[in-house]
């Protein structure tokens, strides 16, 4: 079993890593697009509106520097985590409990794989903070439900 759990693991990994790839692609082409709008040609006399422009388009470049630094560091977090075999819960962690399979290393939209579905949390996550430290069969309180843990790989 845990040949086929260290294979979904890297799977999941490999998943999530990318899915934060093509995520902070799309940042860094926002973030791209509007400080290319943000630059005047100093050659040329602009008018007041297209000033305002490209201060708008430089304020929205700004916007989305955040984006693309906080998906890099996404990306640095699960280059670096260790997705060995966990038995507790704990960052690396698959866990499983109540038809819901969660990957503890960053936040992430949920997807799909092997037909089962997942979502990558935060160790900063309430639900992390409920269940930290626990083991299969192993029961926690989120949001006023206790809750039984299936499975911790």
């Amino acid at each position: 079993m845990d040949q086929d759990q260290q294979a979904i693991k890297a799977a999941l990994r490999y998943r999530m890593l990318s899915l934060e790839a093509a995520e902070l692609t799309t940042a860094k082409e926002h973030y791209e697009s509007f400080i290319a709008d943000a630059k005047l040609d100093d050659l040329e006399q602009h008018d007041n509106s297209e000033i305002a422009e490209a201060r708008e388009s430089a304020d929205l470049a700004a916007a989305f520097d955040h984006p693309v630094k906080d998906h890099q560091a996404k990306l640095d977090v699960l280059e670096a985590l260790d997705f060995s075999i966990k038995e507790r819960v704990e960052p690396g962690a698959v866990v499983g409990f109540g038809g819901r399979h969660v990957v503890v290393a960053v936040s992430t939209v949920q997807f799909h794989h092997d037909g089962v579905r997942y979502m990558g949390i935060s160790p900063q996550s309430p639900i992390f903070k409920a269940m930290e430290g626990l083991a299969a069969g192993d029961l926690f309180v989120f949001n006023g439900k206790e809750v039984t843990i299936d499975e911790v790989f």
